[in-house]
């Protein structure tokens, strides 16, 4: 007759697919319930991370050592380990478990740029921010997860190309800045006419083949809207905070709520919001023209519950033909000095 310390054995015995630790190690073995007239046994495990394929397979396990155990019917419920259990094990994690950045035990912040539609200056915002928190000493990557539309090298002014290393893509460093994006797999700006499941494969390359090393942050420069490659990106992570960037136009801030819900309903922390062309400074009179409009960042925090984490006025970078990066403002420069800004809020945010 099965018997529960016979199912916490050979269930316990059996590896979290994230953690590589057994249940009996993680405690993961929650709740053992027999009816022992059907032989029916019914477990609640706690994992890591869960709707993940891995879990499908983990569950599959489950049902075959009961089984073979001598149970007849199975039951599984899951649930997620306490945050407390993660840090433990992310403490005692060894070298190859902390590097492996979508593992629950990486230390890595994984901060998505999100926004509801184009054109609201994303990828400007995303450039920026990891720039200044590499100027902040941060170890930081960057990532240029908009596939179809990737502008991150350009915008940045690269023009060294990844070198690939016994199969492992090596980043390419710019202001301190890891980078990988699309574009530098594709010839002459040509466009990109995959469909989804190509286009997951190539992110899950940039998260598991890049060697990305020690970092403290991994911006990931997402695709607007809500679609495939954006749900696909939350679903790959095993946890990740968002910013939402729009601008002061009220419908651009609507639909950009969108972008903000899509994060909550999968689990993802919102950091905040930022408006971006909040207004233009005249050079000549010194005064604000609000050209878009205003009211819609403060209006987004509102809705999302979040905070303003700042507003970017629109202008233009100084130019330097020896070190040319269109889109990157300098340290000193009165934009790039707001971006220093909304990297210490959110270094404060998320070092908490």
């Amino acid at each position: 007759m099965l018997t529960e310390q016979t199912v916490r054995e050979v269930v316990g015995a059996l590896e979290d697919p994230f953690l590589h630790k057994t249940l009996a190690e993680t405690e993961g073995l929650v709740e053992v319930s027999i009816k022992e007239e059907k032989q029916h046994v019914s477990v609640k495990v706690a994992l890591a991370v869960l709707n993940t394929p891995e879990q499908m397979a983990f569950q599959m396990k489950v049902v075959e050592v009961l089984k073979e155990a001598g149970a007849s019917t199975v039951g599984i419920r899951f649930q997620e380990l306490p945050k407390e259990t993660l840090e433990k094990f992310r403490g005692a994690a060894t070298a190859s478990e902390a590097q492996d950045i979508l593992s629950p035990l990486s230390k890595v912040q994984f901060i998505s740029i999100a926004s509801g539609k184009g054109g609201v200056g994303k990828s400007t915002v995303s450039v920026n921010l990891a720039v200044a928190l590499a100027r902040a000493g941060k170890k930081v990557g960057l990532i240029d997860a908009d596939i179809y539309g990737f502008s991150i090298p350009d915008m940045m002014g690269i023009r060294d190309l990844p070198k690939v290393e016994d199969g492992i893509i090596q980043p390419v460093d710019r202001f301190g800045v890891k980078v990988i994006s699309m574009g530098f797999f594709v010839e002459d700006n040509a466009p990109v006419v995959w469909r989804g499941p190509m286009l997951g494969k190539v992110l899950d390359q940039f998260f598991r083949d890049v060697a990305w090393g020690d970092l403290d942050y991994l911006i990931l420069d997402l695709p607007p809207g809500t679609g495939d490659v954006a749900l696909d990106i939350h679903q790959m992570l095993p946890a990740s905070k968002e910013i939402v960037v729009t601008t002061p136009h009220p419908t651009a801030a609507f639909v950009a709520a969108r972008a903000g819900a899509m994060a909550l309903q999968t689990d993802h922390e919102i950091l905040g919001v930022i408006e971006n062309m909040a207004w233009f400074q005249s050079e000549v009179s010194n005064q604000k023209e609000y050209v878009f409009g205003s009211g819609g960042g403060p209006r987004l925090a509102e809705e999302l519950r979040t905070e303003l984490l700042g507003q970017i006025p629109l202008g233009q970078p100084d130019w330097n033909e020896e070190d040319f990066a269109p889109s990157v403002y300098a340290k000193n420069h009165p934009i790039g000095e707001i971006y220093h800004e909304v990297a210490q809020k959110v270094i404060e945010k998320t070092e908490a």
